[in-house]
């Protein structure tokens, strides 16, 4: 799992990685809800917003080029509804749409690299979550790195033949066929190596639930940064004013 970026983030050392799981995860639904709540995109409220959010990235020791290019993910898709807003005439909806989602994608990102998924999904069990929610997650989660590790060795291969190199003499169709066919194999060998890892899980005692290896407790420091990680967004949302 090293090649993905989050992975990575996840395993780092900082203040905020330390914190339990459960709070970073209120501590997140908590700011995602002050957002979505603000009633209009104020430059007040998005300042108050963007420098709680830096300074939880700096924190956590973050990459903030990192943090802002993958959170621009998120801008076709709010896009579309800007873009419906403002043919509408509701050039305010459009703005707040935009920002609204940059800033819970910022949100989402910090969690997320803070925490490694075990102990986020243990965190949302812990919660509540549907047990069946948290598992399905944890599979797609895991088999994901299935399917890319199968489709780089796929590709070394195809490398390692001279195919990827000649694939411009190739006419359209040709290319496509193969394309199709390589698609085909890549999930035929993901399959093959998912099973081998289903029954490699149900040798050791898999019983349907994903035990961490540690422990999780909340601390004092851990209460005082749910304060703090609550208080401000919570803060700056009643700062913007209308109806909660």
């Amino acid at each position: 799992m090293h090649h993905v970026v989050l992975e990575r983030w996840s395993r780092l050392d900082s203040l905020l990685h330390r914190r339990d799981a459960r709070i970073k995860l209120l501590a997140a639904l908590v700011i995602l809800v002050a957002i979505a709540t603000t009633p209009r995109v104020q430059s007040v409220s998005v300042i108050g917003y963007a420098l709680f959010l830096l300074t939880g990235a700096i924190l956590a020791k973050l990459p903030l080029a990192g943090i802002l290019l993958r959170a621009a993910v998120v801008l076709p898709f709010s896009g579309v509804f800007a873009l419906i807003s403002v043919l509408a005439g509701d050039p305010d909806r459009a703005l707040a749409v935009v920002v609204k989602s940059c800033l819970s994608a910022i949100t989402v990102l910090i969690l997320v690299g803070t925490t490694p998924l075990p102990q986020l999904m243990a965190a949302a069990e812990g919660l509540g979550a549907p047990r069946m929610l948290v598992l399905v997650v944890q599979f797609l989660y895991r088999y994901l790195f299935v399917i890319s590790e199968q489709g780089q060795h796929m590709r070394q291969a195809a490398r390692c033949r001279g195919e990827l190199a000649n694939g411009g003499a190739r006419n359209r169709r040709s290319r496509f066929q193969a394309a199709s066919g390589a698609l085909a194999v890549l999930f035929g060998r993901s399959y093959q190596r998912a099973e081998a890892i289903h029954r490699a899980m149900l040798a050791r005692g898999f019983n349907g639930h994903f035990h961490p290896l540690k422990r999780a407790s909340v601390t004092a420091l851990d209460l005082v940064f749910l304060a703090a990680a609550a208080g401000v967004p919570v803060a700056v949302r009643l700062g913007a004013g209308g109806p909660l």
